[in-house]
């Protein structure tokens, strides 16, 4: 009898410890009630019209100068914060807003080769703070093309001769942050860039 009652006596103590960890949503330090997405990432072309790609000039001749310039590609990303389970008791508060810290962009080429530094620029992480409230958008600017990387290969290929054409590349940007109850967020966006020497005007 003295066993049984032992036995009731610490399953009510675990069913209490349960509720307790499960009834409260920012115990867990490794889960986010909050989906980071990416509706849209924008470029401009080689007319300086917003697209959706990217057109990247691999050098701009300033035409009253004659001098050649290397600029970085910036782009314009589109991210949203929003419940994970939209009908949940407990409802959206502050600590379901998210902090955009950083983002990485990498590259990759639909032929396979993907070699960083001879096929593809390399890839490279910046850092940001932008503060999305849960079910709103922002849109915060980002560089898609470093100054450096046209001032190695394969890009420098493409405006010393070496090379002819367009080269299509995809960069994939993946961006990081957290909730304000500190839980780690990450969505992931794709921009197609269009690397070539155009002509300027």
């Amino acid at each position: 009898m003295k066993k049984a009652n032992n036995a009731l006596k610490l399953l009510a103590i675990l069913t209490t410890c349960f509720s307790l960890f499960s009834c409260n949503p920012i115990e867990d330090e490794t889960r986010s009630d909050t989906l980071l997405v990416v509706e849209r990432i924008m470029g401009t072309n080689q007319y300086g019209d917003t697209v959706n790609y990217l057109d990247s000039d691999v050098v701009w001749v300033d035409p009253d100068t004659g001098q050649s310039i290397v600029r970085a590609d910036p782009a314009q990303a589109t991210l949203k914060a929003t419940l994970l389970n939209p009908n949940s008791k407990l409802g959206a508060s502050q600590y379901n807003d998210v902090l955009i810290t950083s983002y990485v962009v990498s590259y990759s080429r639909s032929d396979g080769r993907n070699t960083p530094g001879v096929d593809v620029p390399y890839s490279f992480e910046r850092s940001l703070s932008a503060l999305i409230e849960v079910d709103s958008s922002v849109t915060i600017s980002i560089i898609a093309v470093r100054e450096v990387a046209k001032l190695e290969p394969p890009l420098i290929n493409l405006h010393e001769g070496r090379a002819e054409g367009v080269l299509e590349i995809t960069a994939k940007i993946d961006f990081y942050g957290h909730d304000l109850a500190n839980h780690t967020v990450k969505a992931t966006g794709y921009l197609t860039i269009r690397f070539a020497n155009f002509a300027d005007e």
